[in-house]
């Protein structure tokens, strides 16, 4: 008799607990595949079947004819949106209902994390929204392009040296520690050279922290998803405690220097100092449109009043922090997606030197913020690259309002979202729909070329994200990759060689994509 009982409550509460939570969208109308209990659509991510850009797209492509799919990340159950009216409709006019992303990480393991405006929530999140945003407008970005510039040309000059007609480099490696020059020195204030110095211990500890790839942090990642509270009790670190205790220190140093030593100095640090005073204004009438469909606009949420909102050092930690997660492997991916493509398709690299070199004659050499924004080719590369290959697989928001999602399909019914439910922004998915963008998988930029812009549907680019919570740095990303690719092209070509991946093939046990077996290209040195 106790075995029966306690087979019977065994079987319950693995019904209650694994199976009934799988069938969460199948209970309310809502188109659902299968999906594997306990790791949902995770399963065979976690396990190396498909990489996280193919997960988003089957999920994607299992229900065409539908305006959103059931899915489920472990056993939370998240609705992802198809329809680019749909986007439009819960991230921006129905903003208020959805205004969160979702916390994946405990706070008490990861408190930096939890700090910084991509995981901040409620009126806390729209405060810092208000008060970072005027750190990342066209003015400020101007300010810090000479930073910028500086390491670009420090990346360019040391293949230069090298005297050789074709350079061989895995182009992630080397983007890597740009990025990470790159934000040494526009937001710590750190003058570093990762390429002659490959283990300088700013560029080591950023790699540490920053690093996810293999079995071991795919698993972490997951059960992350699965239950933050369980990694909480487990005492399982997603970043590495040494890294995140560096920055930490670094900013808190840096920030007590200049306060007492009155540096003033045009990079991020010296923002973060200006916003904690509550100094910094939102600059609207200079504001300068940027070429193209790339940058994102501000809302007016981040155009609103400027308060002081007593930023800790702790605060300020962690918006650098993320800054630098961002950075250094976002931006590192997508300028390596671009080489890649633009060694496969010589045609578009071809027009875009003529660009380059055109800019370069009539502007004496001189490159500044204002002159790579009028480059309208060199965006419509940079966009298409993102289009194709975006920088951001998928975006989340969470239901902070009860919503409704009214039916207006034949066999729709309504879609009730409670407070915590999850929607998904696929842009992986949407990007390479070939109702919105025909022949996906060829890379073609004149898609967006002025003529041709008019033809993509509304919300159905979203590279950086789309409405209030859209990615705060989007300008400064742009004039990263778009200032490097400008001095990269002024010397070199892109050529693949025997090591290059043909045709691409996405690697696995990864984050953020990649492709298997590395990219790697040649710089072929310009005959002027």
């Amino acid at each position: 008799m106790f075995w029966f009982v306690f087979l019977v409550g065994a079987a319950l509460l693995a019904y209650y607990y694994i199976i009934k939570p799988q069938q969460f969208w199948k209970q309310r109308n809502v188109p659902q595949g299968f999906t594997y209990p306990i790791l949902g659509d995770n399963f065979k991510l976690l396990f190396g079947l498909e990489n996280s850009t193919e997960m988003t797209q089957n999920a994607y492509n299992r229900f065409k004819s539908s305006r959103y799919v059931g899915i489920h990340q472990g056993n939370r159950p998240a609705l992802m949106l198809r329809d680019p009216e749909l986007i439009k409709q819960v991230t921006v006019k129905d903003f208020d209902h959805f205004v969160n992303h979702r916390s994946i990480i405990s706070e008490k393991q990861e408190p930096l994390w939890n700090r910084n405006l991509l995981s901040l929530q409620g009126d806390e999140w729209k405060k810092m929204r208000a008060t970072l945003s005027p750190a990342f407008t066209s003015s400020k970005m101007r300010a810090m392009f000479s930073l910028m510039e500086q390491n670009a040309r420090q990346f360019v000059n040391f293949y230069l040296e090298q005297k050789k007609d074709i350079i061989e480099l895995e182009m992630k490696d080397a983007f890597t520690r740009y990025a990470n020059d790159v934000i040494g020195n526009c937001a710590f204030g750190v003058t570093v050279d990762s390429l002659k110095e490959p283990e300088n211990e700013f560029y080591m500890r950023g790699k540490a922290a920053t690093t996810f790839k293999g079995f071991w942090s795919m698993a972490k990642l997951t059960l992350n998803f699965i239950s933050p509270a369980f990694t909480d009790f487990l005492g399982i670190h997603l970043f590495d405690k040494d890294a995140t205790n560096y920055f930490q220190n670094l900013v808190r140093e840096t920030v007590n220097y200049r306060v007492e030593k009155k540096i003033h100095r045009p990079d991020m640090i010296n923002l973060l100092i200006e916003a904690r005073k509550g100094n910094l204004k939102y600059e609207e009438v200079h504001e300068q449109k940027e070429a193209g469909f790339s940058s994102v606009e501000e809302s007016s949420i981040g155009r609103g009043t400027t308060t002081n909102v007593g930023m800790s050092d702790e605060d300020m930690a962690a918006q650098v922090f993320i800054f630098f997660f961002a950075g250094f492997d976002t931006i590192s991916t997508m300028m390596s997606f671009m080489c890649y493509e633009l060694a496969l398709n010589p045609d578009v690299q071809k027009k875009l030197i003529e660009e380059i070199d055109e800019t370069f004659k009539e502007n004496n050499g001189k490159l500044t913020y204002d002159v790579l924004n009028k480059m309208k080719y060199m965006d419509m590369v940079i966009t298409e690259n993102m289009r194709k290959n975006p920088p951001f697989i998928s975006a989340d928001r969470v239901c902070t309002k009860a919503y409704t999602i009214q039916p207006e399909k034949p066999g729709e019914k309504p879609v009730h979202l409670e407070v915590g439910d999850m929607l998904l922004l696929p842009m992986s998915g949407i990007h390479h729909d070939e109702e919105y963008f025909p022949n996906p998988s060829r890379f073609d930029p004149e898609r967006f070329s002025e003529e041709n812009m008019d033809q993509i549907v509304p919300y159905s680019y979203l590279p950086f994200g789309v409405g209030p919570r859209n990615c705060i740095a989007s300008r400064f990303a742009l004039m990263e990759c778009k200032t490097l690719m400008f001095h990269i092209l002024t010397n070199f070509e892109i050529t693949v060689i025997k090591k290059t991946t043909i045709p691409m093939k996405l690697a696995k046990y990864q984050f953020f994509p990649a492709i298997e077996g590395g990219f790697w290209l040649g710089f072929q040195r310009r005959q002027h």
